[in-house]
């Protein structure tokens, strides 16, 4: 896996939604599993919360705190 696909996931928001503005890593996991059943979006987006997706299903969220503690840097 790409690192900076990581370091997007902490440092990309949500471009539309009801949770505009709100960072991928930070979105609730009922509303990127609606993602997962109804489709990803297309391009770069997509695949970053396809990722999120399989963060979340596999119990990896932990793997992001340390880059969300730095996210400041990214920004």
């Amino acid at each position: 896996m790409d690192p900076e696909i990581l370091i997007e996931l902490v440092t990309t928001t949500m471009p539309y939604g009801r949770y505009q503005g709100r960072v991928l890593c930070d979105l609730p996991e009922h509303y990127v599993e609606w993602f997962q059943r109804e489709g990803f979006p297309s391009g770069r987006l997509g695949t970053l919360l396809a990722t999120m997706y399989e963060i979340n299903t596999n119990g990896l969220a932990y793997l992001l705190a340390p880059l969300k503690e730095k996210r400041s840097r990214y920004s």
